[in-house]
Formats: structure tokens, sequence, C-alpha cells
């Protein structure tokens, strides 16, 4: 579908606005997936004050998404009304080593970026980094984790604009951080972040995270249409293998199917729609349910209109 054109409209309250709008901008193309509807309105800023400009002037009314990588995110066929912000790897993909063993990242940082930056700066405790396939932004809302280590185990501090366009600094406290989720305000759009690592040997570190990729490439879909992990594990127990227990594996749906590989990946077989790849998940959910009594829980995020 196309939304009403408000671009224009939001130029005219913005003339100091650096950053590129672009109306009815195709989403697709930015999520790992390779499906979903248009933005209303897609904006790239040009930096932070860019950000928080943009914040500032835009009318409360307009609804606000944020989307990095794409990696763990489905975008539904009908598209997304209101404003999209796109944080690019130009404007927010710096990386900057300090002092102390700290590392600085902005939040359109690929993950995997992150853990290669440490570990030829000999900064250990983030090579888990290497087997996220997303970037901070997203690891700071979600808690992101892998192969034993997470994102509270290592973040300082996070930085970002609130839908006020007030730039704000969170200590790690202020994250409330637990499985797969912070208390970060909803409104807010990280910007940057502090980690603090201990010494390593480069050489080890590295050989660790080529142990982390060889387990993913052996065990994970990740050369797919996909978007990581589907589901959370519902501790104690771990998702795949209640998918597994329910008869899901290889299950398919439209051109989208429970991967053979790992059955907590759903892939797009190359033409499977968004309402395809959802539609999925929800009888995948169903039937766990059915079979185990667990509900489990999206880790997927899914936005926009079916």
């Amino acid at each position: 579908m196309s939304f009403p054109d408000i671009s224009d409209d939001l130029r005219a309250l913005m003339p100091q606005l650096r950053g590129r709008l672009v109306a009815n901008g195709a989403l697709a193309p930015y999520t790992w997936f390779r499906v979903g509807g248009a933005a209303q309105t897609l904006f790239a800023p040009a930096d932070e004050d860019d950000l928080a400009y943009f914040l500032k002037r835009l009318p409360q009314e307009i609804p606000i998404t944020t989307i990095g990588l794409g990696s763990n995110m489905i975008v539904r066929d009908g598209g997304v009304p209101g404003v999209v912000i796109r944080l690019s790897g130009k404007a927010f993909g710096e990386i900057s080593v300090e002092a102390d063993l700290r590392i600085r990242a902005g939040s359109a940082v690929p993950d995997m970026k992150l853990a290669r930056a440490a570990a030829e700066a000999g900064i250990d405790g983030l090579a888990f980094y290497r087997g996220i396939p997303g970037c901070i932004g997203g690891a700071l809302r979600m808690n992101a984790g892998a192969h034993g280590g997470e994102t509270t185990d290592v973040l300082m501090e996070a930085r970002g604009v609130d839908r006020a366009g007030n730039v704000r600094v969170f200590s790690h406290a202020d994250m409330g951080f637990s499985y797969r989720h912070s208390q970060a305000p909803d409104d807010v759009i990280f910007t940057s972040a502090l980690f603090q690592g201990r010494a390593g040997k480069p050489e080890e570190i590295i050989a660790e995270m080529d142990r982390i990729t060889a387990a993913r490439e052996a065990t994970q879909p990740i050369r797919e249409k996909t978007g990581g992990s589907t589901f959370k594990n519902p501790k104690p127990e771990s998702a795949w293998k209640l998918v597994d227990a329910a008869g899901c594996r290889g299950l398919v749906s439209g051109d989208a199917q429970v991967s053979e590989m790992h059955c907590n990946f759903l892939i797009n077989r190359g033409n499977a729609t968004a309402a395809d790849i959802e539609g999925l998940g929800e009888e995948v959910r169903r039937r766990v349910k059915e079979t185990s009594g667990v509900e489990l829980q999206w880790e997927i995020k899914r936005i926009g209109i079916a």
C-alpha cells in the first residue's frame, strides 16, 4: 500500500534538517528477511544533533519506529505508518578505543564489527558479539547475548535521544537489564554506547571468535534469508527443543519455512511474504502450546500493518 506523503510538510517544519527524508521509502531491502511494505516516511539523520533537531520538531501525533540492521525484524506487508528512523553506518558507525580497556561504538555498528575491533585492541570480554547478527542499538534494547555473554556483562553506559529531542545518558543500572530486555524508556533512540572489557591477547580473542563463527556456521542457517532466533528461550527450556518436539522442523507456510538446520530459525525460501513468515511463527507457537503447554514468546520484533 501507499501512504499519504507527509515529507514536504515535515521539511517545512524543519528548515535546518540535514538528514534524508524519503516518502514511501522501501523497507524490505533493509531487513534480513527481505520482506514487508514501505515506511510512510523514511528518515536517515545526518548525526545525533540532526536526530535531536528532527525529534524536537516532529508533531507528537506522528508515530516513530526505529530500525537498525533489520536482522531481528519482520516488517509487515502493509508497511509502517508515520516515520521510520534508520540510523546509517555512515553517521552512527564509528568505533573508538579508549583508555582503561574501554571501547565506544555508534549504535549502527554491527555487533561482529565491535567484537573484531575490541579483539584487535587486546580488549577481551566482547568476543560473544561475533555470534550476534545485529547492531549495537538493538543489542542495547534487548540485552543481546550469545555464547555465554550478554550486553549487561560489558556495558558501562549508553547514550541516546528521547522523543522530545533531549540527549540522555544511561548508566548500566539505568538500563535495567534482564533476559533479552532492557527497561530503558521506549521512546529513546540509542546513538552510542561505552563498553568495558578486560586485558587479553588479540590472537587468543580472535581464535575464540573463529570458534564462535564455526559453531554458528555448523548449526545455524546464517546464509539464508532469516531473522535470527525467532523465539525467546523459556528458561530452563530451549525454544528449539520445544519446536522440534512439536514436529515443526521443516514446517512450511507459503514460501516461509522452519529451518531444517536449526528450528528456532524461520527462513524466506525466496518469495515469502511477511504474512507467510509471521503466520508460520504463530502456527509454531500454537503447536508448541498444544504439545508442551509452553507459550513461546517472540524474540523477533514485528512492526507495521498486516
